[in-house]
Order: C-alpha cells, then sequence, then structure tokens
C-alpha cells in the first residue's frame, strides 16, 4: 500500500499561501498527498521550510512502500568511511530527511505513534553510532588510543553508549534532545595504558557530541544531553564502566534507579555495553522491599507532579509533559510501581511506558481497564506533544499560551473547532490526574509547598546526602519534611530559605538522631525554618557548623545569660579535662575550644533574631565569648609552648583588646583587634629545655596565640585576628615590651593611636614564671575594686595616664578632622543602606566620642560612655550628645542586626521578607522607606553635629 493510500487523516492550514506554495513544489502530487502538504506546511513554518529544502528527495521518497522509504538513509552506502568532517553534514542531512517523512506520515496517520518514534529512536541510535566510532577511529588513525591488552578485542575501543530517557525507550519525541551516558571498558586495557585510553576516549565523545548537536548551516543532528552520567559536575564526558558501577553502588540516588529502568545500549561496543547493565542490575531492581523504598519512590511521584503544575489545569501554557496530568505523570506512575516490584518480577522491566502498563495489568498490580485508559490517554498526549514541537522544531513541551498560536497545534492536529479540542485536552488531564493520584500515597505526609522544576530537582537531591543515607533516617526524613519546607517557604524569597537549608543539611554526617529530635519537638523545624527563612549569615554559619544544633538540646539553650566568669570558668574546665583525657591532648582542645565558642554564637545569634536580646546586649554577649575563649586559650597556649622553652621570663604577658572587642561591642562577624604586651622584669630569656632570649620568646608565645585562635582545624576557625593597632603597625614586633609601650605611647604615637587606646582593655593573661593569677580583670569592675594581675593594673594605669597627658594635646581635634577626610576619600558607603563606613555613620560617631574621652581623660570605652563623658568635661552640649547617642544606638541596631543577616552589603531583595522584617523591627521602622528616610535624616544630623564640633574645636586658640 503506497503512502497516499494509508492517509487516513489531514492537518488544517492556517497560512494558507504558505501552504498551497509547499504543495506547489510536488507538482502532479495526488489531491490527498497534496492536502497533507498544504495543511502541514500552512501550519509548521519549520516542515515547510523542510519540504522547500527537500522536495526532490520527498517526491521520489513519497513514491516508496511507507514502511521502508524513511530507509533511504541507513540503506546509503558509505556512511561508515566518512571522515567526521563529512560526516557532520550527511547527518544533518538524513535528519532533515527523516524528520519531514516522519512528521508528514505521523500528521497523516501513515504511521501509529510506535513508528514515528521508533524511527526517530533508530536515526539517533545509528547517528550516535557513527560519530563515535568516526572519532574513536580518528584517535586510533592520530596513535593516541592505545591498543587493547592481550586477548582483549573491544569494538569501538570499548567506548559505548547508554540510551536514557525515551530514547532508551525507544520513545525519541519529534524534537526531542538525546541523553547519553558515554562509559568505555577499562577491562579491556592494561593498567598502565588507562589514562592515555581515558584521554582518548574523552576527546572522541566531546568530538562526538558536537558532530551531533552543533547547529551549522546545515542545521543539527540531535541536542545532546552527557549530564545524566554519574556525579557530572565533576566527571568528565567519559568515564570508565568499572568507576561508573562504584558510583552507583556507593552513591546512586532514586531518581538514577529510575532512569536506568529505560537505559538500553545504543552505541558503540553493545557487548560491553550488555555486561555493564547486567552488573548493575542489582542497583536498579532491588529484590526487597521496605517501608523506606515505597516512601521514596512516593516522594519522587510527587516531586515530579509539583515539577510545573503549579497553576493547577489550563489548556493554554500548560506544560503537557511536566505538567498535571501530563506525560511524566503517567511515565512515573508506571516506574513507581516497576521499581517496587521489578526485583522480584522481572516480566515488569519493560522500557516502554505502555508496555509497562500492560505488565503490570497483566500481574495485576493495577487494574486492567487503569492501564488501557491511561494508555490511551498517553499516545494521544505524545501526539499533541509531536504537534507543538513541529511548529518550530523547539524542544517544548508546553501548550502555547496565545490563542493565534495554539491555533497552529490544534490546527496541525486536524481539528478546526478549537474551543471542543481543548475541552476534550482538559479532560483528559484531569482524568490522567485522578487516574495517577491515588495511588501509594503513604500517610501522614501532611501538606507541603508546590516547587518549581529547580526546587524539585533540588529537594530530590537530599536523597543523596550523607545524613539520609540510612533507612531510618529517610523514614524520619520523610514525616517531618512537609513542616520543614512549609517552615521554608514562609520567607519572602523560599528558593533562597531552601537553598540555605539543603546546604545545611549537606553537611550534616548522619541524621536519624537529629530528624527524631525535630519531630519530637516540632517548634525546633520552625526555628531553622526562621534561620533560613530570615538570616542568610546564621543560615551559611549553621551550615558551616550544623553541630551547633546540639546545643539547642541543652535545657539551658534559652536560659538567662551566664556572664563571663562563669563561662571563663566553663571553658576552662572543659579545655583541661580535654587536655588530660586520653584520646585528648592540645590539638582536641583547639577543636573543643572551637565548638564551645560556635555554640554561643550561634545561641546569641538564633536570641537576637528570635528578639529575645536587643542588638546592644547582642554585642556585649558575643564581646563575653570572644574573652572567655581567650582568656581560656591563653594560659593553656602558654602551659603548651613552656613545655618546649619554659614559663615566660617575668610576669608573662596580657593581650590587650582594642578596638569593637575593647569596647565590648562585637557583632556576629567581628574580627578581634589585639595587642600583646609583655613584662619581662629584666630577665633575658627562658628557662626551658630549648631556652629564647625574651623578645624572641614572646614574639614566637604571641604566634602560637594567634594560630590557636585564627588556624582552621576540623572544628573550624575560632576568629580572624588584626593586630595592626600595635605600635607602628605592621612593621613593629607582634609584642611589644611594657616599657615600650609606654615609651611609645608617651612620646611617639599618633593621634590615632591615642583614640584607639579610649576602648583598650585587658581580655586574657599568658602567666608568666613569677605571675600568681591567670585571670585578667573584670572588665565590669573598675581596675581599682579588686586584686588585679600586676601586669594588667599596670597596663590600665598607663592607659589612664596616657589619656591624661595627650589629651590635651591640641592637635586631637586638627589630627581627628584630617583623619575623618582620610577616611571619607579613601572608602565610600558600601550601599544604600550602610550603617558603619562614612560620615555621620557609626564610625565617624564612635571616632568623635573617642576623642571626647580622650579630650576627656575619660576612662569609658564604649561610644555612648564617651559621649556622655564629654558632655560632663563641656566639650559638646547636651543636645547634641543625645542626638549622637540617639543616632549611634539607631546606627547599631541596623549594623549589627545586618551583620547577623548577612556578611555582605545589604539588598533588600536578596534578603527577602523574613531578613526585611528583621530589620524593621530591630530599627523600630514601619517599612524600608520609614528606615530609608531614618538612616538618611540620622546620617546627616550626625554628620552636621560632628562637623561642626571639629571646626568648633579648631578655632578655639
Amino acid at each position: 500500500m503506497s503512502f497516499v493510500d494509508r492517509i487516513t487523516r489531514l492537518p488544517l492550514p492556517t497560512d494558507e499561501p504558505r501552504g498551497a506554495a509547499a504543495a506547489a513544489r510536488l507538482p502532479g502530487a495526488p489531491p490527498r498527498l497534496a492536502d497533507l502538504l498544504r495543511g502541514a506546511a500552512g501550519s509548521s513554518p519549520y516542515l515547510a521550510g523542510l519540504i522547500e529544502r527537500e522536495a526532490g528527495w520527498l517526491a521520489e521518497a513519497l513514491d516508496r512502500d511507507p514502511t521502508a522509504a524513511w530507509l533511504a538513509f541507513a540503506e546509503t552506502e558509505g556512511f561508515e568511511v566518512l571522515p567526521p568532517a563529512d560526516l557532520g553534514p550527511a547527518l544533518r542531512q538524513a535528519k532533515r530527511r527523516v524528520a519531514l517523512y516522519a512528521a508528514l506520515a505521523d500528521l497523516g496517520g501513515v504511521w501509529s505513534l510506535d513508528e514515528v518514534t521508533g524511527v526517530l529512536t533508530d536515526l539517533a541510535d545509528r547517528a550516535t553510532d557513527l560519530a563515535l566510532r568516526a572519532h574513536v577511529a580518528d584517535e586510533a588513525r592520530r596513535g593516541k588510543l592505545p591498543a587493547p591488552a592481550a586477548g582483549a578485542a573491544p569494538d569501538a575501543a570499548g567506548i559505548f553508549a547508554l540510551a536514557m530517557g525515551k530514547m532508551g525507550a525507544r520513545e525519541l519525541n519529534y524534537s526531542s534532545d538525546i541523553d547519553l551516558i558515554v562509559l568505555y571498558d577499562d577491562a579491556a586495557y592494561a593498567p598502565g595504558d588507562q589514562h592515555e585510553v581515558r584521554a582518548a576516549l574523552i576527546r572522541a565523545t566531546r568530538k562526538a557530541a558536537a558532530t551531533l548537536s552543533d547547529l551549522t548551516a546545515q542545521g543539527y543532528v540531535f541536542r545532546t544531553d552527557l549530564r545524566l552520567r554519574p556525579d557530572a559536575s565533576v566527571t568528565p564526558v567519559c568515564i570508565s564502566a568499572s568507576a561508573a558501577l562504584n558510583y552507583y553502588e556507593a552513591e546512586g540516588r532514586s531518581w538514577e534507579r529510575a532512569a536506568y529502568i529505560k537505559a538500553r545500549v545504543c552505541a558503540g561496543d553493545l557487548a560491553a555495553g550488555g555486561r555493564f547493565l547486567d552488573a548493575l542490575r542489582p542497583f536498579v531492581w532491588r529484590r526487597h522491599l521496605d517501608f523506606a523504598t515505597v516512601e521514596d519512590t512516593h516522594e519522587m511521584r510527587r516531586r515530579i507532579r509539583d515539577h510545573k503544575g503549579l497553576h493547577g489545569i489550563r489548556v493554554p501554557g500548560h506544560d503537557l509533559k511536566l505538567g498535571r496530568g501530563g506525560i511524566r505523570e503517567i511515565e512515573f506512575f508506571a516506574q513507581t510501581q516497576q521499581l517496587i516490584a521489578g526485583g522480584r518480577d522481572p516480566d515488569l522491566r519493560a522500557r516502554r511506558t505502555v508496555d509497562a502498563l500492560a505488565a503490570l495489568a497483566a500481574k495485576g498490580w493495577i487494574p486492567a481497564e487503569v492501564a488501557g485508559e491511561l494508555s490511551a490517554h498517553y499516545r494521544e498526549h505524545r501526539e499533541i506533544e509531536h504537534r507543538i514541537q513541529m511548529v518550530n522544531d523547539a524542544q517544548t513541551h508546553a501548550l502555547p499560551s496565545t490563542p493565534e498560536a495554539l491555533e497552529l497545534v490544534i490546527r496541525l492536529s486536524g481539528e478546526a473547532d478549537a474551543e471542543a479540542w481543548c475541552a476534550r485536552l482538559e479532560s483528559r488531564l484531569h482524568r490522567v490526574e485522578e487516574l495517577t493520584g491515588n495511588l501509594f500515597e503513604p500517610g501522614g505526609s501532611g501538606d507541603r509547598p508546590r516547587l518549581s522544576a529547580e526546587q524539585a530537582a533540588l529537594v530530590e537531591g537530599w536523597q543523596s546526602y550523607p545524613a539520609l543515607r540510612s533507612v531510618r533516617a529517610q523514614q524520619v526524613f520523610a514525616r517531618i519534611e512537609p513542616r520543614v519546607l512549609s517552615s521554608l517557604f514562609r520567607a519572602g524569597r523560599p528558593g533562597e530559605a531552601l537553598g540555605r537549608f539543603d546546604s545545611f543539611l549537606r553537611g550534616l554526617p548522619a541524621g536519624v538522631q537529629l530528624f527524631s529530635m525535630f519531630e519530637s519537638n516540632p517548634s525546633l523545624i520552625d526555628l531553622l525554618g526562621d534561620i533560613c527563612a530570615t538570616s542568610p549569615g546564621l543560615a551559611a554559619y549553621l551550615a558551616r557548623y550544623p553541630e551547633v544544633l546540639d546545643a539547642v538540646l541543652a535545657g539551658s539553650f534559652f536560659a538567662p545569660w551566664p556572664g563571663l566568669e562563669a563561662m571563663r570558668s566553663e571553658l576552662s574546665a572543659t579545655l583541661d579535662r580535654t587536655m588530660a583525657a586520653p584520646d585528648g591532648g592540645y590539638e582536641r582542645a583547639l577543636d573543643t575550644a572551637r565548638r564551645w565558642a560556635h555554640e554561643w554564637q550561634f545561641r546569641v545569634g538564633v536570641h537576637h533574631l528570635r528578639g529575645l536580646v536587643e542588638a546592644e546586649e547582642a554585642g556585649q554577649q558575643y564581646a563575653d565569648i570572644a574573652d572567655a575563649a581567650l582568656a581560656a586559650l591563653a594560659p593553656m597556649v602558654t602551659a603548651e609552648f613552656a613545655r618546649r622553652h619554659g614559663p615566660p621570663p617575668g610576669h608573662g604577658a596580657a593581650v590587650l583588646g582594642m578596638g569593637s572587642l575593647g569596647a565590648r561591642q562585637l557583632n556576629a562577624a567581628s574580627d578581634l583587634d589585639l595587642i600583646m604586651i609583655y613584662d619581662a622584669a629584666e630577665a633575658e630569656g627562658s628557662s626551658g629545655p630549648r631556652p629564647l632570649a625574651t623578645r624572641a620568646y614572646y614574639a614566637r608565645l604571641t604566634q602560637a596565640l594567634l594560630t590557636a585562635v585564627t588556624a582552621p582545624t576540623a572544628a573550624g576557625r575560632l576568629y580572624e585576628v588584626d593586630m595592626r593597632l600595635r605600635p607602628s603597625g605592621r612593621q613593629g614586633p607582634v609584642a611589644t615590651a611594657f616599657e615600650s609601650f609606654r615609651a611609645y605611647q608617651m612620646h611617639e604615637a599618633w593621634t590615632w593611636e591615642h583614640l584607639a587606646l579610649t576602648r583598650a582593655r585587658v581580655v586574657a593573661v599568658l602567666p608568666g614564671a613569677l605571675s600568681d593569677s591567670p585571670n585578667p580583670p573584670d572588665p565590669t569592675q573598675q581596675p581599682d575594686a579588686q586584686e588585679l594581675p600586676p601586669l594588667a593594673v599596670r597596663l590600665e594605669t598607663l592607659r589612664r595616664e596616657v589619656l591624661a597627658v595627650r589629651g590635651t594635646d591640641p592637635r586631637v581635634v586638627p589630627d581627628l578632622e584630617e583623619m575623618r577626610q582620610r577616611i571619607f576619600a579613601a572608602k565610600a558607603p558600601d550601599g544604600r543602606w550602610e550603617a558603619k563606613i562614612g560620615r555621620g555613620r557609626l564610625q565617624d560617631i564612635e571616632l568623635l566620642a573617642q576623642s571626647l574621652a580622650l579630650r576627656g581623660a575619660s576612662p569609658s570605652r564604649g561610644a555612648a560612655m564617651q559621649i556622655r563623658a564629654g558632655r560632663r568635661a563641656g566639650l559638646i552640649g547636651t543636645e547634641d550628645a543625645a542626638s549622637l547617642t540617639v543616632a549611634h544606638r539607631f546606627l547599631w541596631r541596623l549594623h549589627c542586626a545586618g551583620r547577623l543577616l548577612t556578611d555582605r552589603p545589604l539588598d533588600m531583595e536578596a534578603l527577602g521578607r523574613g531578613g526585611q522584617d528583621f530589620l524593621l523591627r530591630e530599627t523600630a521602622c514601619a517599612s524600608l522607606d520609614e528606615l530609608a528616610h531614618r538612616l538618611d535624616a540620622t546620617v546627616e544630623s550626625a554628620g552636621r553635629i560632628i562637623d561642626a564640633l571639629t571646626r568648633a574645636a579648631e578655632a578655639v586658640p
């Protein structure tokens, strides 16, 4: 029977002139064939172009038996011997011809859906095989491919391609890309040749993919996707079969199991590919079924249902593949049950969807009528999918959203009544959703938000994380996942919150205990959701240090703040126990200190985020953590150093906390400004097994302390440290003798160094041979109110003396103004919401406050106290002092909150609604507009006050 005789349906033209022009290119065509050409070209610009380009070939091909006419490509001799440069154009011509013939056979009803997809798949198989062989042969001709091992005779050098997805099932759609996994049989080569073989076959694979997918003047053959290979983000395009097997055995994910249901060797060394699939069978088809597997397969199915169907079912714009009631739902309906039962019953392992449905019905897994109805809907969906793609050869599955574009698809289907066509399709979509939506639904999953395609893929990837490796972890997590997702999706930008939770989950080494804790304490899920939804910075911290959640389990997490002395004692005792433990020691103690600090920092961040503490209190608590860590580490570091070099000569050393640490005003991202001062008491050196001269001893001891604080260990990093405030900055020694420090401050230091000294505070002591106390002074008490280590007493006495003497220097205010102008010129405010850098902002106010403390010889360290001291000394008026104090408090709250949210300049869009609401709460503003207005007004007012004060002070003779 001829092609014309087998035409059973006709498409309708939308563009009559274009359709008539196409029909005229085959003069003498029978009326039925002319109508087919007219309808196809009149509603498909792509087919019109193919008819114009291939009219001569088409006229001859349509005269042949339609069951064999497309084989003009397959029967053409010489493809196998074409060099790669000529193979590409030849394959592109073959693709054009097969695509044209298949489209006309499809639209005219000459071929069934299975025949159309089979022909397209056969073309893809042959093209892939030819491309791989051509480029492998080219590598061999160039001498880049070693010979096989003795006794091995691999075909195509052992390379083979696995067809995945629709190509693997021989269901390739009209404009489909092809999903391939390219591997090679490494057993066919000697161990010493593996590297060279691998490199050659990677090159061949890349070139073969380009031969198939590069868009040239002749078009393309098939868009080729190689990303389904194992761990595609880090592996090359061709890997060894043994490496792939190792991956699937150790790390294979549920979606990869499902993908291999349709896998088929399509090109290259078919025997090697068959051996690989045989070896992989236990991974795909598991003989034992348990609750976690059922739950897991359901979750995969549900995520696909959420993939694109975000707006219900409405024909215009509906994704026929991924949307509700679409093709993927039918495919997954079959694959889910194949995964469940196919391990025990090989008859259920069919690749093609309709075959799988029939097999499931035959074995009693689904009703026969359901299988029959779903198969019919599947075929109808696929035919519409082909027409969507035929319009412009676009790899899309979405129905056009405009009436004009949708009409092209409808008329290619031979329909004139668009309303009736849409109604029938909508009814089918609803029916598919009904049939696939109620089977194997585990209970207790709860409601969950809808996910985009990208979000669904991210969530699917969770199953490969270490925390979800065990069956028990999967079971527990499946029960809490809906609440986790719902918590995350309360964010203004749920995608970002989801990404932060993904980072957290990826870092967990195990999950059963934590997930069980979440299940027993759902409020902790909400806490985690708050963090991920509101604070990118705190979420990132949690991702780096997920072990801090252990602290949440303790009953003291929401207890009142214990205070510095209790924290210092607790950490010191903990470090002592760690050092003395059989499996402890110095390195383990450093890890312990880091974990301790991380847990307390996390607690402060959570309390701040939840509104349990305000920014001022949070700043003091962050400082307490740093104080306690330094105070506990200093004696331990000193003792460890003394084992080799003897006790520190004289009275030891003291660590001065400068800047924000000295003022007890740290934020979530603060580093520490430190100065080391030592008092050797005339000693010339140490007296240990490896004695050191005094200066070298304290320099190296300082470096040891810095390493203990800053070095990243298995538990992370404790703090970044900046020592540029020491005498002579970067040029000076890292540790300074007390007398040298005194002389420098009295006679050489610049005004900015005296300003910095107003905030200096002893935070830790490194006890020396003559020391009798390891503790620094309590910063909440005046130095003369308690017994203090002698060096700490002398340092505080010196600080006050320097302020009293140098504060009267007439250069203080001119130098301050010069500093301000240099700062303004060096760095502009970092974005619209900058609170720290710039005229009238935090740094500017704090510099003025330090100058007031210096000029008034006040020991106060905090900005508010220094401003009040300046008012008492008559250096600033009451109204200006009150205005600057209010401004400083507002700017600190904005800055401290911002640093908890992110370590980047504030971007309100990126923060999302949760972060914005936190900032508004912290600054007592009702809207971002109000916050912006208040920030501008505050900065301008503070800037004017500081400008006026510096000018007035300069004018005083």
